[in-house]
């Protein structure tokens, strides 16, 4: 199905916006906006007629804040998506998905925690410690719409493990979250690699089996 839809940037005031080519633009008074949230009642409305797709900069990403579009189609959507949601057969069907979905997050997670556990590698001595360390990580990490690393499929699992390890040590066993790193380019990134040697350091004890001493950071997380 094709969709006619146009996307629109807040335009510093409310109700007005901005094309992508930089036209000012103001929804006709028979419009009404739908928030982001419901996929159903938005897919609804846009196979209805022409909408404006809200826009917002994240970072390096868009996201989609909800749609201008008529009135009338919204709450025509709305209606439909409700009145179709009430049957029995919906809830099955429902049921059913989400069984399916609890099925694969929890295949996923038990996935993930072997791959952390792997790139930890620590010594036999320490395998309770690797074990605690693993499910805290992977309980962080795992969650559905968490946005860490551990759901992005850009990645192979194994470097998204390396990479929510490294994530977790910076936050808990380091100062980062209240460094005042300056607004210079790269710096940020700069920080972020220095503190992950520092981490990788302090894995290494572990795997070595070395003793560790009181004052490790990731000893006192642990504890």
């Amino acid at each position: 199905m094709t969709y006619s839809h146009q996307i629109v940037l807040p335009g510093g005031k409310e109700g007005r916006f901005l094309s992508e080519s930089g036209e000012k633009l103001t929804p006709p008074e028979n419009w009404a906006f739908l928030p982001a949230g419901d996929a159903a009642i938005t897919k609804s409305v846009k196979a209805k007629g022409l909408v404006w797709v809200v826009q917002v900069r994240k970072g390096r990403r868009l996201i989609s804040k909800g749609i201008w579009a008529r009135r009338a189609d919204i709450l025509a959507s709305q209606r439909q998506v409700r009145a179709r949601r009430s049957t029995p057969e919906y809830a099955r069907l429902r049921e059913k998905d989400l069984a399916r979905r609890r099925a694969k997050q929890e295949a996923y997670v038990s996935e993930f925690f072997i791959e952390v556990l792997k790139f930890l590698n620590f010594h036999p001595r320490y395998q309770r410690e690797a074990t605690l360390l693993g499910k805290k990580i992977t309980a962080h990490a795992t969650p559905v719409n968490s946005g860490t690393v551990a759901r992005t499929q850009q990645i192979p699992i194994d470097q998204r493990a390396r990479a929510a390890v490294i994530a977790w040590m910076r936050h808990q066993t380091t100062a980062y979250d209240s460094m005042g790193i300056p607004r210079v380019k790269g710096k940020r990134r700069e920080v972020r690699r220095e503190l992950a040697a520092k981490s990788i350091e302090i894995l290494q004890a572990y795997r070595q089996g070395r003793k560790i001493v009181e004052s490790c950071p990731l000893k006192k997380v642990l504890a």
